[in-house]
C-alpha cells in the first residue's frame, strides 16, 4: 500500500486473548468476509452484525446481562432483550411494535406523567386509545376486558411514581393472559434486583436504565426485556431498527458499567430509604409519607409480596401548598435538586412543577400528586447527612 492508503485502512488488533473488561465497539457497521457471508447474514442464514442500529456487541452483551437479571432463578424463562436510546424510547418503540390503530391500553392513572403524555399526545391520534382506572380494583380491570375487546396491552408500574403506589403484578398478569392481551410493567423504580416480574407472570418489562441499573447519572438508555423471543425480535426489535431507538455502545458501556454495583448499591439505597421514611412519618410537619415499607403505606402487603425489599423512593406531603414545597427544597443544601432519580447521591423533586405538570390537575389530586408532595430518591450517602439536610429544610417552618 502507499503511505496515503496506509492512513486510511484499518489495522487488526491481533487481540490473542479476550479483554477482562467489555470493550466499546464504536463502529457504524462491520465487515464481511466476503459478499455470500453478507447474503446469508442478511437473510438470517448465519448469525453475525451488520450494522450497528440494527445490533452491536456492546450493546447485546448489556442486554443479555439485564433480561438474564429479569429471569434470574427462573430455568424455564429464556428472557430476552433490546436496549433502545431511553426508557421513554422504550415504551413507544414497544408500543409502535406491538399495537395498530383500533387497539386500546389499559392503565393505571398515576402513571409517570411522561408516559401518559405519550399515550395521549403521540399514540391516541395513531388510533391507539388509552383508557386510564384504578387497576387495584381487580374486578373493574376484569369488566373493562369484558367491556373494550381491543384491548391489546395491560400497562403499569409498580411501585408507581411519585406516590409508590404498589399493584398486584401475578393477578393483573393473569387477567391480561385470560383475555388474550399482553402485559408489561416499568420495572424502574423497583430494578430486577428487588421485583422480577417475568416471573410473576408478566410477558413484558421496561426499564429506563438511566436510573438506578446505571445508577451514576452519566447515561440515557432504555431496555425492553420478554418471555416470548419472537415477540420481541420480529416485532419489537424491527420497530427499533426502522424507528432508529436503539442504544448507543458508550451509552451501553456506562450501563455495563453501573449494573456491576446494582446489588450493593441497592442494598444501601433501601437501607437508607427505610430509615429516612420512618423520620419523616414522625415529623411534625409532614402530613403523609408514601414508602411500601411502612406499615402504614395502603399496599405494604402488597410489595411485602412481590419485593424483596422496598427500594430507594418515597415521597412525602408537606403540610402547606405548593408555596410551601417551593421553599421547602430552596432550604435543602446537601440533597441534589434534580429531575431524575436512582444516581447515588439524592435527589429530591416537585412532582406538581416538572414531572407531572402536564398531568391535568385534578388526576394529579386524585392520586395523591398534591401541591405540596415531595420525592425523595434516596441515595447512598451516609443517611444522617441527609436527615440533617431535610431538617434544614424544614427550618423556619410553621
Amino acid at each position: 500500500m502507499n503511505i496515503d492508503s496506509i492512513c486510511v485502512k484499518e489495522f487488526d488488533p491481533k487481540i490473542t486473548t479476550a479483554p477482562h473488561i467489555l470493550p466499546i465497539y464504536a463502529t457504524s457497521s462491520f465487515c464481511f468476509d466476503n459478499i455470500d457471508q453478507g447474503i446469508e447474514i442478511f437473510n438470517n442464514i448465519e448469525s453475525g452484525n451488520t450494522y450497528s442500529r440494527y445490533s452491536n456487541p456492546t450493546v447485546d452483551a448489556v442486554a443479555a446481562k439485564i433480561a438474564q437479571l429479569e429471569s434470574h432463578g427462573s430455568p424455564d424463562i429464556q428472557a430476552d432483550a433490546i436496549l433502545t436510546s431511553s426508557g421513554m424510547s422504550a415504551i413507544s418503540t414497544l408500543a409502535i411494535g406491538i399495537l395498530q390503530a383500533g387497539d386500546a391500553i389499559l392503565t393505571q392513572e398515576n402513571l409517570y406523567g411522561g408516559t401518559t403524555e405519550l399515550f395521549r399526545g403521540l399514540l391516541e391520534p395513531l388510533g391507539i386509545t388509552t383508557i386510564f382506572m384504578n387497576l387495584r380494583d381487580l374486578q373493574a380491570v376484569e369488566d373493562a376486558f369484558h367491556k373494550h375487546s381491543n384491548i391489546r396491552l395491560l400497562y403499569f408500574e409498580t411501585p408507581s411514581n411519585p406516590t409508590l403506589a404498589c399493584l398486584p403484578i401475578r393477578e393483573l398478569a393473569e387477567l391480561a393472559t385470560r383475555h388474550g392481551a399482553l402485559s408489561c410493567i416499568d420495572n424502574t423504580f423497583a430494578t430486577p434486583y428487588l421485583q422480577q416480574p417475568l416471573r410473576l407472570g408478566v410477558d413484558l418489562c421496561v426499564h429506563s436504565t438511566t436510573k438506578f441499573l446505571n445508577g451514576h447519572g452519566n447515561s440515557i438508555a432504555g431496555a425492553i426485556v420478554a418471555k416470548d423471543k419472537t415477540l420481541l425480535r420480529k416485532k419489537i426489535w424491527n420497530a427499533m431498527k426502522l424507528a432508529g431507538t436503539n442504544c448507543s455502545p458508550f451509552e451501553a458501556w456506562l450501563t455495563h458499567n453501573g449494573l456491576k454495583t446494582l446489588a450493593v448499591r441497592m442494598e444501601r439505597h433501601c437501607k437508607n430509604a427505610q430509615t429516612i421514611a420512618e423520620y419523616l412519618e414522625n415529623h411534625p410537619n409532614v402530613a403523609k409519607v408514601n414508602y411500601p415499607g411502612l406499615p402504614s403505606h395502603a399496599d405494604h402487603a402488597i410489595a411485602r409480596a412481590q419485593m424483596s425489599d422496598f427500594g430507594a423512593m418515597l415521597s412525602f406531603e408537606l403540610k402547606g401548598g405548593f408555596d410551601t414545597g417551593v421553599a421547602f427544597m430552596n432550604r435543602l443544601r446537601f440533597c441534589t435538586l434534580a429531575p431524575t432519580l436512582g444516581d447515588t447521591d439524592t435527589l429530591v423533586l416537585h412532582p406538581a412543577s416538572s414531572s407531572h405538570l402536564r398531568v391535568p390537575p385534578e388526576v394529579r389530586l386524585r392520586n395523591g400528586i398534591t401541591d405540596g408532595l415531595i420525592r425523595l430518591s434516596v441515595g447512598i450517602e451516609n443517611v444522617q447527612d441527609i436527615i440533617n439536610d431535610l431538617e434544614g429544610g424544614f427550618s423556619d417552618m410553621p
